[in-house]
């Protein structure tokens, strides 16, 4: 066997190069990257393989979350009034919306801060371990045991 009939080292690639049209569709289409795995009928790792070793498909995969997010936008922008010819903004999706994309401006932020009496240290008198205690009577009823029976 020449060096050019030598089998490869592992299973051959699935991976063809006309996955690049159909990676764009589903994106558009707005499947994530794991459905256009599953549509694929690779697994995720795959897709990530491919996309280190084929450079058309890395673009591929990245025109895909393009177009994934598009889809997503249009269909936020549609349903951002309650209903066909309202004015009644749909408040709950308006509001996530904004948050995602402007986070500065609009990101919720919860602190919660805990302090002890006068605006202290919290204060800890005691502090009982279970665990240990429970190991230490165990370990004095088996040591209790043995010696009974060496007595016998």
């Amino acid at each position: 066997m020449t060096e050019e009939t030598k089998n490869p080292v592992g299973r051959p690639s699935k991976y063809d190069p006309s996955y690049c049209e159909r990676v764009i569709q589903l994106g558009a289409d707005g499947n994530s990257k794991e459905a256009i795995a599953v549509e694929l009928g690779v697994t995720w790792r795959t897709l990530l393989n491919w996309a280190d070793e084929f450079p058309e498909f890395l673009q591929a995969l990245e025109e895909a979350k393009n177009r994934e997010m598009v889809w997503f936008e249009k269909i936020a922008k549609k349903h951002m009034i309650e209903s066909p010819g309202s004015d009644r903004l749909n408040t709950a999706l308006w509001g996530r919306s904004v948050a995602a994309r402007f986070p500065v401006k609009y990101r919720e932020n919860n602190k919660v801060e805990v302090t002890g009496r006068n605006d202290g240290p919290i204060q800890v008198d005691h502090v009982h371990d279970f665990a240990t205690q429970l190991m230490e009577e165990l370990l004095g009823m088996r040591q209790d045991d043995a010696e009974s029976g060496n007595r016998k």
